[in-house]
């Protein structure tokens, strides 16, 4: 005899009978190529709006069937017919030939900018990686920290030792709001992917969340005994990683500012948060020389990284979140959580003194008030 569903089944059988509902209502509009992490977003109308919905092909690989894939896709998206298959059988063959494309193992410096009087202090690019933003103790801009909305890449926040954080305008440099609430420096920050929603972390030891569209405070994330330095959204935008310098990372919901989990093990200052793609896992770096690998769901750590000799200041996962990439002054690390170390690369050591050193995936932060922008998106995945 069937036994008959508990309403916490119901309603998630409700919702995703709406979601489809909803989305079968909806108009393909076109494909959009998304080759890292490896993926098609789907750009669809529905009631006047143009939305976008990502479809993940994390596991793509050389032997990838791609009829398969394209099969699997018209099967769980409503919104893609069969007769779209010759279109994703292109997209799907286009990524696996920039998957196939040959790595190259040398880098070397492609240009010098001298715009700084004094030492900066961030570096952060947009998507399509022809435009990056600076920040400088010569107080152009008076920030600390910098990010762009990407994947739109049409704004910029910036946070600053004044306490307060601005959102601008990327191609304009209109100011929209100014974000006031922290009682000391802000030193981190993040859009969230979906960029309706700004995080900002502070020596003040919170974090605050605010609205892109208002500009007004969400809530207030609470907990941590010493400075924020560190925070990352997950890919849907619903939690938050932070790391702070009383040697701990905290997760919270983005829904009501509550903990979720408080992530403990380190000796040191953390220094570094990172989801992986897929939200299960939270990487961790700290200034006690080590990566911590957790668990999302349970905050079990799951693998402790040993091997560098100094200050870990900054982590990444992979597309795949199979490997990680961790960065320390000089040393950067290629390895893959759970099994061993693959590859080291050197680095000329340009960067800043440890304890204010801020490293980019894109670019080096250079102590001599200049920026150094190194071929380094081939550098992080190439010894992989």
């Amino acid at each position: 005899m069937r036994r008959p569903m508990d309403s916490g089944a119901k309603r998630l059988t409700l919702k995703a009978d709406t979601r489809r509902r909803a989305l079968m209502t909806s108009k393909l509009k076109k494909f959009l190529l998304r080759y890292y992490p490896p993926g098609i977003i789907l750009q669809y109308e529905r009631d006047g709006c143009m939305k976008q919905k990502p479809v993940d092909l994390l596991g793509l690989s050389p032997d990838t069937d791609v009829e398969v894939v394209c099969t699997q896709i018209i099967q769980q998206e409503p919104l893609v017919s069969e007769n779209r298959r010759p279109a994703l059988r292109q997209l799907i063959n286009r990524l696996l030939d920039k998957m196939a494309e040959e790595q190259h193992h040398s880098y070397s410096l492609f240009k010098v900018l001298r715009a700084h009087i004094l030492p900066l202090t961030n570096c952060a690019f947009n998507k399509a990686g022809d435009r990056f933003i600076t920040g400088s103790y010569d107080r152009t801009c008076k920030v600390y920290a910098i990010a762009f909305n990407n994947p739109y890449g049409d704004k910029i926040v910036t946070g600053s030792f004044d306490k307060t954080a601005k959102l601008w305008d990327a191609y304009t440099g209109q100011l929209y709001y100014t974000l006031k609430g922290h009682t000391t420096e802000i030193v981190c920050l993040s859009f969230n992917p979906q960029s309706t929603m700004i995080a900002t972390g502070s020596m003040d030891n919170t974090a605050k969340l605010w609205d892109v569209e208002t500009g007004k405070e969400r809530c207030t994330l609470s907990g941590h005994r010493a400075e924020i330095v560190s925070l990352n959204f997950n890919t849907t935008g619903d939690l938050i990683a932070t790391g702070s310098f009383d040697h701990d990372s905290r997760l919270w919901d983005v829904r009501d500012g509550s903990c979720v989990q408080t992530l403990s093990g380190h000796r040191g200052e953390v220094s570094s948060t990172q989801f992986n793609h897929t939200g299960n896992l939270v990487l961790s770096g700290s200034i006690d020389t080590t990566c911590r690998l957790w668990d999302v769901r349970t905050g079990r750590c799951l693998s402790v990284k040993q091997g560098h000799t100094d200050e870990v200041l900054d982590v990444a996962f992979d597309a795949a979140g199979a490997k990680f990439v961790s960065a320390r002054w000089v040393l950067c690390k290629v390895q893959p959580h759970m099994v061993r170390e693959q590859a080291t690369l050197g680095m000329t050591p340009v960067l800043m003194p440890p304890s204010t050193a801020t490293t980019s995936h894109l670019g080096l932060i250079g102590r001599t008030a200049k920026v150094k922008c190194w071929l380094l998106w081939a550098a992080s995945w190439a010894a992989v």
